[in-house]
């Protein structure tokens, strides 16, 4: 096991909590103010990972941490008679070995598919199907109205594999799929080209924190931010207001800008998945 000098990683420590600061400083005076966001939000609400959790600083499996007293009691961590803090894997493993399994079959089934970019986004406009005012998702503006958000799902082809996205479908919207996504056939349809699979890697990643190192858990939470800001955009919303400029999916050259917003996505995702399993794999190997 490498160990790390106390004056090595508790600057490291400090750098990362200083980074998440800064990237969750709106959502936490948001709180206070009682205002919400419909792209910010998003990520820690259907996420449900705390601010506070993602500032913690874990180097991952196989380092040691000099001089960690205070880590002792943290869940996943032993610490030695030396006070060096450390990874419990061999616990971890014990606990976490059904999710550890299911994560890793996962990506590697999505690793071994192309993306798919002919979804352009509809998953949003299936959501708002002849929906009712109360029934919409955001309290925002359809940018079209809703027969003209109606209409646009009408002359598409909806396409969406993500079981996630699609139980939100309302009822009328999903006969309308062409795919029949569930949790049972995850495993089969999962595909990179997916935004919301694109940013279920940071799910994965936070689901098995202490073990996955802290520096690609929060590369996985910048990527589902950018994703998550292209998903809105392409959304039936106007958000305009916020300083968000609409991907106009229902034209040729909208669905052009989500494709290769899609593709720039799905090669940063898919590196992402690689760093992960290789992560994964070092767990089951130790």
């Amino acid at each position: 096991m490498q160990v790390l000098p106390e004056e090595v990683w508790r600057p490291r420590a400090e750098a990362h909590a200083r980074a998440v600061e800064q990237l969750t400083a709106d959502r936490l005076a948001r709180r206070v103010e009682g205002r919400t966001h419909p792209v910010d939000d998003f990520l820690w609400e259907y996420y449900n990972f705390r601010p506070a959790q993602l500032a913690r600083w874990h180097p991952g499996a196989g380092t040691g941490l000099a001089e960690g007293h205070e880590r002792e009691g943290w869940s996943g961590y032993l610490l030695d008679e030396r006070g060096t803090a450390y990874l419990d894997v061999a616990g971890f493993v014990q606990r976490r070995g059904r999710t550890i399994g299911f994560v890793r079959d996962l990506l590697t089934a999505t690793l071994s598919r192309p993306g798919r970019f002919g979804c352009f986004g509809l998953h949003e406009w299936a959501m708002v199907y002849r929906a009712d005012a109360e029934e919409v998702r955001h309290d925002w503006p359809l940018r079209l109205g809703p027969e003209g958000t109606d209409a646009v799902v009408e002359t598409h082809q909806v396409a969406c594999s993500h079981f996630d996205a699609h139980r939100f479908f309302t009822p009328d919207a999903t006969p309308r799929n062409t795919l029949t996504p569930s949790r049972e056939t995850q495993l089969d349809l999962e595909q990179p080209g997916c935004l919301h699979a694109g940013m279920d890697v940071y799910k994965w990643c936070f689901k098995l924190a202490p073990a996955v190192p802290s520096d690609l858990t929060l590369d996985a939470f910048l990527l589902a931010r950018d994703i998550r800001e292209l998903d809105m955009r392409a959304a039936p919303y106007d958000l305009r207001s916020l300083g968000y400029e609409p991907v106009r999916i229902e034209t040729a050259d909208g669905k052009r800008e989500y494709a290769e917003a899609q593709r720039a996505f799905t090669r940063r995702s898919n590196a992402l998945r690689q760093r992960l399993l290789a992560v994964l794999h070092g767990l089951v190997a130790h």
